[in-house]
């Protein structure tokens, strides 16, 4: 039998493939594979990043935390890339996380203030392909999070990820 620390190590890629495989089967075939990618990244970055992590930005507990951190602190409105995480932290929680979090927020305003976040990190920044994903996540922001929250509702419901041997 193989250790068990090497049964349940993914390294990003395979992270990475595992929530696009997921968002792929809930979405349309036209859909966009660059939102696509870019969303299963948002779900992958967050699945390895701690919520007490040193190294990295954490990933917030609560949608509290999200507002905290990016509506309080006004000088992060002129931060393309932190507009750009707040608004991937409210997607993943507002969206993946949704079941837990709508006992204590209010999801819709808080997909408002995501897409938003998304608004003006598309205005903030330099690459205009960047510029142009980034639109078009605000855009269709809702619908997105609404796949977020069905996959973790699906992933949820199976049994065992690991087929048992």
């Amino acid at each position: 039998m193989r250790p068990l620390r090497e049964l349940l190590a993914c390294d990003r890629r395979q992270t990475l493939e595992f929530f696009f495989a997921g968002l792929r089967e809930l979405s349309e075939p036209a859909v966009d594979q660059q939102e696509l990618l870019y969303n299963a990244s948002v779900l992958a970055h967050h699945a390895q990043v701690s919520t007490q992590a040193a190294t990295d930005m954490p990933t917030p507990a609560s949608l509290s935390d999200v507002f905290d951190a990016f509506v309080l602190r006004a000088t992060l409105q002129h931060d393309a890339a932190m507009m750009e995480t707040a608004g991937a932290q409210c997607l993943l929680l507002a969206g993946f996380f949704e079941d837990q979090m709508r006992e204590r927020h209010a999801i819709r305003w808080y997909a408002g203030l995501g897409a938003g976040f998304y608004f003006r990190a598309a205005a903030l920044q330099r690459s205009s392909k960047k510029a142009r994903l980034l639109g078009a996540i605000g855009r269709r922001f809702e619908s997105w999070r609404r796949r977020h929250a069905q996959l973790s509702r699906e992933l949820r419901g199976q049994a065992y990820l690991l087929p048992p041997h």
